[in-house]
Formats: C-alpha cells, structure tokens, sequence
C-alpha cells in the first residue's frame, strides 16, 4: 500500500452507529486509527426525530446541513437551519437537532478532536 493510500478512507471502510432517531456515520476517528486530531462523520436524522441533547467535553464540533431542515438548539436557543447553513458548537456546551423538514436530513459533523467525547444531558 502507498502512502496516499495509507491516507484513504474508503466509503466501504465507515463505522456506522445505528441508533434510534437514525445514524451516525464515522469517516475518521483516532479509534478507526485513521485520524490523529480531528473527527470527521455524517448525522442522519430520520424525518420527525431528534438526537438527544448532549455535550463534547472535550472538543468543539462544526455541524453543517447538507440536507434538510434541522432545529438546533445550543443552550436555550434554537435556530432553524437549511442547506449550505453551518454552525459551530463550543465544547461543553448542550445542543442537539430536531429533523423538522421533509425525508432525512443528512448533517456533515467535524470535531476538533479524534476521540470526541459525548455525554448525554
């Protein structure tokens, strides 16, 4: 294997967590051994369904919809969102998103770690 082979994540190579409001798709975590600093995945939130809220003790996350209409809430405030619209979640801080639209919606999530950390709140 080359070494820009090395750096490949291959679609077939994902970790997905089935869960049941939908699906968390992993693409790059130290734990898959394929990232160092950071966590790449995709949130899929089935049509009228929500993650529970929880925070990222140790790293802030980056959520952006590539589909779909989500309401987030961070802390006490929602703001709905649409495509293209990207938000930026400080660690330790409680939020969550609600699937208000039509279909799944489909959440490009990025973490400034590579052994993001949940809990549940």
């Amino acid at each position: 294997m080359s070494e820009i082979e090395r750096l490949v994540t291959r679609g077939t190579d994902v970790k997905v967590d089935k869960l049941p409001w939908g699906r968390l798709i992993w693409t790059l975590t130290r734990e898959q051994g394929n990232a160092g600093e950071m966590t790449l995945g995709r949130c899929l939130i089935d049509e009228g369904h929500e993650n529970g809220r929880h925070l990222h003790p140790n790293c802030e996350e980056v959520l952006s919809v590539r589909t779909g209409t989500i309401v987030h809430t961070v802390g006490d405030e929602e703001i709905t969102m649409r495509d293209g619209d990207t938000i930026r979640v400080p660690p330790g801080v409680v939020h969550n998103a609600r699937n208000v639209g039509k279909g799944v919606a489909d959440l490009l999530i990025v973490f400034s770690s590579g052994d993001r950390r949940t809990i549940d709140a």
